[in-house]
């Protein structure tokens, strides 16, 4: 079982690598006014939403203490991510403190993951 749980705590991060990069490249596009959500951000959140839900199912399917106020502060932002993303991909383009906005929510749900234990 740990190996299956490292391997979805490696692709949670992944997925934050996904959407966080993909955010990132489309910095440079922003000056000239073609800055997009581009579909590595949309998958990225996907993943990172299913191997969260996963990692959580399986921490109560073996009995092991779960912070539920944590999961749902997570869950949280990933839903606020995923709402601007939603509401934005179709755009011909974006301005940065969107792609901000889903960059640095992203940074906030790492930290959160890794500071509050």
């Amino acid at each position: 079982m740990e190996i299956v749980k490292g391997t979805l705590v490696v692709l949670h991060i992944v997925g934050f690598a996904a959407v966080f990069g993909s955010v990132m490249a489309q910095m440079p596009a922003v000056k000239r006014g073609r800055a997009i959500i581009t579909n590595g951000v949309i998958h990225g959140l996907s993943t990172m939403f299913v191997t969260g839900l996963l990692l959580v199912a399986m921490k109560y399917m073996l009995d092991e203490p779960v912070n539920n106020f944590k999961i749902t502060v997570k869950l949280a932002v990933l839903i606020a991510m995923v709402v601007i993303v939603l509401i934005n991909r179709k755009k011909d383009s974006v301005n940065a403190g969107v792609l901000g906005a889903v960059a640095g929510l992203g940074v906030v749900n790492v930290a959160l993951a890794v500071l509050w234990q």
